[in-house]
């Protein structure tokens, strides 16, 4: 049976972010904007000459996570691993600008600090490439993350794991995370990757979006029924306590035990969304982590929009949308 959520219940949802208390462990990125204007097509290739008026490096992937915690009023705390380069340094002190700690950041000089560089021309990505390393963290690296997750978390109301597939989630990662958490009666919040979705068994909540559920599920959702057939698939799969899709323009869809709830949102008009959803999780549930089933879908109403192109520094209030992770 479907229920739905009043706009004054969400209102009163929202008001509570600052109470929040959030420990994210993911995948921490740079994203490195180039902004230009084309004005012509190069006679080398029949290709785009774009012409650079200006750069910007932001916190992305699990960085941006806790930049829009901490920008909407919210207390985090974050883990993750970079290099032992300049991306890496001008994250950690990015992260401390904003008086978010950093001591959680563990460094690895075998692998460089993820960057995606985007170039945009008239507010369209012309093209993207990537700098990193895929491959799993090292177990030393691991440990130490872990460390800190035992430490931290502690302090922390619920622990947002934002999974980019760059290496820190891994199976033990989360089978240890998942374990400690549930003895302290902390909730672990998934923002997956398809790839890695048995590895978020025992999770408390895990949030794909319409794709990651039609592929995890092995069912492509087009209406209400194939939904429901996917969603309960993947919520057999996955064994955690509450499956959230997200779907766009067409809301959120919860998935308890016994119970289905649709969670309805309001158009936008957005270029792109960044970490919308990973922020959304731990904003709503933070300030009663118990209430996440038995009726706590109402703390998902509310979410994160990004209006323009790239990551933002202040996020506002609306609706939740997020794209496809990669």
């Amino acid at each position: 049976m479907k229920k739905y959520l009043s706009a004054r219940r969400a209102q009163s949802i929202i008001e509570k972010f600052g109470r929040a208390r959030v420990l994210v462990v993911g995948d921490l990125i740079m994203d490195h904007f180039i902004w230009g204007k084309v004005k012509r097509i190069s006679p080398e290739a029949p290709v785009p000459v774009v012409e650079v008026t200006s750069e910007s490096i932001m916190l992305g992937g699990a960085a941006n996570v806790v930049n829009n915690i901490h920008s909407l009023g919210g207390r985090s705390l974050v883990t993750g691993v970079v290099g032992n380069d300049s991306d890496g340094k001008k994250l950690v002190a990015s992260l401390k600008e904003k008086g978010i700690p950093a001591d959680g950041i563990v460094t690895d000089r075998k692998r460089p600090t993820t960057i995606k560089t985007r170039i945009i021309a008239h507010h369209q990505q012309v093209v993207r490439f990537d700098r990193e390393m895929r491959d799993k963290i090292d177990p030393e690296a691991t440990d130490k993350v872990l460390k800190y997750i035992k430490k931290a978390v502690r302090a922390a109301d619920i622990v947002v794991v934002s999974d980019y597939a760059k290496g820190l989630v891994t199976e033990r990662l989360m089978d240890e995370t998942n374990s400690f958490c549930r003895d302290i009666g902390r909730p672990v919040a998934i923002d997956p990757k398809v790839e890695h979705f048995d590895f978020y068994r025992g999770s408390t909540i895990v949030t794909p979006n319409n794709l990651e559920a039609s592929q995890g599920s092995g069912i492509e959702i087009t209406d209400d029924e194939s939904l429901h057939r996917a969603g309960q698939a993947l919520f057999r799969r996955l064994g955690c306590q509450a499956l959230l899709v997200t779907r766009g323009e067409n809301g959120m869809s919860l998935f308890e035990p016994g119970r289905e709830t649709h969670i309805p949102t309001v158009a936008q008009e957005v270029f792109d969304v960044s970490s919308a959803s990973d922020t959304v999780i731990g904003l709503a549930l933070a300030p009663a982590p118990g209430q996440i089933t038995g009726g706590g879908a109402g703390k998902l109403r509310a979410g994160v929009v990004v209006g323009k192109i790239g990551p933002q520094r202040s996020p506002r209030l609306s609706s939740s949308r997020r794209p496809n992770r990669t």
